[in-house]
């Protein structure tokens, strides 16, 4: 499902973002962290995030899928707190995060891709009674 098309989209496009985040809260953990601990502790958490689901979107199929839900999930709810508390509580962080401003300083694709992914998983989710998943025939089911 995340092998052709749109889905190989969705995984590079959640590879790179998780590749950012691993660079700055690397970057902001060993040489700033005293500054404000919790907001590059978020960033960290973050890249986190964005690996899992990278790696559970990519592997796509059983276990994996319940990974990607979870890891989307919290992406969004975490993106949608930190970037409300990021602007009406402007000092709680301390410094920004990857998901202050929901996602401002990566051009608002931190508040964009959960709920794309969501759609992803959704719109790809397996068959129940018999019937063939959105976007195939049954003939590619063979």
């Amino acid at each position: 499902m995340t092998n052709k098309g749109f889905g190989r989209l969705l995984v590079t496009i959640y590879g790179i973002l998780a590749l950012a985040a691993i660079g700055r809260s690397s970057y902001e953990l060993a040489t700033k962290f005293s500054e404000a601990p919790l907001a590059y502790s978020l960033s960290a958490f973050s890249a986190a995030v964005y690996v899992v689901a990278t790696i559970a979107l990519a592997r796509g199929r059983g276990a994996w899928r319940t990974v990607a839900w979870v890891a989307v999930t919290i992406e969004a709810v975490g993106v949608l707190t930190v970037g409300t508390l990021s602007l009406t509580v402007t000092d709680a962080f301390g410094q920004t995060t990857v998901w202050s401003g929901f996602g401002q300083g990566y051009g608002y694709v931190p508040l964009v891709l959960p709920f794309v992914g969501l759609w992803w998983l959704w719109h790809t989710r397996p068959a129940r009674s018999g019937a063939v998943p959105a976007g195939t025939t049954p003939e590619s089911e063979a």
